[in-house]
Parts: C-alpha cells; structure tokens; sequence
C-alpha cells in the first residue's frame, strides 16, 4: 500500500460508539469518522449505509490545534443537520485520543459548543445546542401524526401540548397519558414517515412524565431508514426548549430522560435548562466503545 492510500484508509476509518450508555450498556450506536478529509457527500453517505447505525459522523478540523472542526451527520438514508448522540460519541472519542476540555462543532443547524470532562472515571460530554424554538403543530398534521402512531387523542397527557420543537431540527412532541401507552409502539412506518419527509421532522419525541424531572421517551426514525432511536440528543434538546416554552420546569433545571428501555437498550440522557428563552439547551452523556 502505498503511503497515500494508507493515509486515506486512516481517515476513512470508522470507530464505534454507543451514545448515552448506562455503565457501559445501552445506549444509541453511532459511527464515528475523526478524519473525513477529502471526502465527498457520496462517500460519506455510503459509509453511514455500510455502518447501518442511525447517524455516522464525519470530522474535519478547521484549524489546528484550535480544536475547531465541521462536522456532518449522515444516516443510511440521508443527511441531517445536527444530530446529538454522535456529537456526544465523537467528543467522547476525540476526548480518549486527544484529552479532555472544549471543542467546537460547527454543524449545518450552526455552531454547537462540546465539554469534555472526567468524571466517575467515565468521560461525560456535554453538548449546547444552538438556539432553539417552539411552535403550535397543524391541526392536520397532528391527526395524520396521530393515526399513523394508532394513538388517539384522549390517550395523550392534556398537560403536555402536541408542539414542534426545535434544537437544530424539528421534532414532532407527544405526551403520553400513561406508560403502558409509551410502551405500546407500533405505528404504520411508511405513513408516518410520508408525514414526517412533508414536514421535515427529523423524530417523533414520544414521552412520558414520571415526576416533574423525570421523563421516558421514544424516538421513531422513519426519515433516517430507521423505526426507533435508543437515544435521541437533539431531541431531548428540542424537548428541554419544550418545557422552558410551556413553563413545564421553572429554570435553571435539570431534567432525565430515560430512553431505550422498551428496545433493551437503555438509555440516560441529562438535560440543563438554563433561563433565557433563546438560550442553547446542554445534554449530557457518556459514550463507550463497541466491541473494545
């Protein structure tokens, strides 16, 4: 091999991670390219097929030494413009090979701030998302989102408005009334992603309260070629903005969200809701690697 193309298998060299994890179990796979130098929107996308995960990320630093880097999201299906368990899983790997602090992610959604810390004797990252919004869903759009999910309206929580939020991309929002209906996921894939593809909802941000802080969710995927996410970062993003927006949690507040668990892949997910209606949303997590 010669010492050009040996240098371009590095780059393309896919690492593991599961985002979110729970001592090392659980969590949401994401590949992780750290050198995606010289690479086209085409090849990236046919890594993040081969990988199969819901999201592989693709790194390019932008300065040296500056720890400055653009960064793409790629599922088997398409692009996304921000996605946060491979943010979590390519800080956490970044962090392993180059030492833990502060990083600096410019995503397509805009620039999304990463820390790197011990902590436990795990690397915990935490991601602030860009600036966030909330908004009234169409009256339609629920519907259709409500009959492909074979939900019915008296089954959601009257507490937790149907809203789309946004921390990067949208996500449709839902409240269940009871855990029993969380659990009971089994929605018509095509319809729901028809709906989802005309909206540009990148999920669907299915949750249930336990207490004020605690929350359980699950994340339908349709758009990325993939029914549910164990761990979804960008929406638990868009869903700390859900609470500030409604008044759900007085800020500053931390809530959980627990995900994954009806997958068997169980999931933690730390979110800080800071005060200020356009200020970024931190998630927090850890990330292991798969198979090492």
């Amino acid at each position: 091999m010669t010492n050009s193309a040996s240098q371009a298998a590095t780059r393309a060299a896919v690492l593991r991670y599961t985002a979110f994890d729970v001592n090392g179990e659980g969590g949401n796979p994401a590949g992780v390219v750290l050198d995606a130098r010289g690479m086209d929107e085409a090849r990236m996308q046919e890594i993040a097929a081969e990988v199969g995960y819901s999201e592989t990320a693709f790194l390019i630093e932008e300065a040296a030494g500056e720890r400055r880097y653009r960064i793409r999201y790629f599922s088997p299906l398409a692009e996304v413009a921000f996605c946060g368990h491979a943010t979590i899983a390519t800080a956490v790997a970044l962090a392993e090979r180059e030492g833990t602090g502060n990083v600096l992610f410019r995503t397509s959604a805009g620039e999304v701030p990463v820390e790197t810390r011990e902590e436990d004797g795990r690397i915990l990252a935490t991601l602030t998302s860009v600036a966030p919004s909330v908004r009234p869903v169409d009256d339609a759009d629920l519907a259709t989102a409500l009959a492909a999910l074979r939900w019915d309206a008296t089954e959601l929580d009257a507490e937790f408005p149907p809203r789309i939020a946004n921390a990067g991309n949208d996500h449709l929002v839902l409240a269940a009334g009871s855990r029993a209906r969380l659990a009971d996921l089994d929605y018509d894939f095509g319809a729901l992603g028809d709906l989802m593809a005309r909206g540009g909802w990148t999920t669907v941000q299915l949750v249930w309260r336990e207490s004020e802080t605690v929350f359980h969710a699950r994340d339908p995927f349709p758009p990325g070629g993939v029914v549910e996410d164990s761990a979804t970062g960008a929406a638990a993003a868009a869903f700390g903005a859900y609470l500030r927006s409604l008044d759900l949690v007085a800020p500053p507040a931390r809530v959980t969200i627990h995900q994954g668990e009806d997958m068997g892949r169980p999931s933690r997910l730390l979110v800080d809701v800071p005060s200020g209606s356009d200020t970024g949303i931190r998630v927090s997590g850890t990330a292991a690697p798969i198979g090492g």
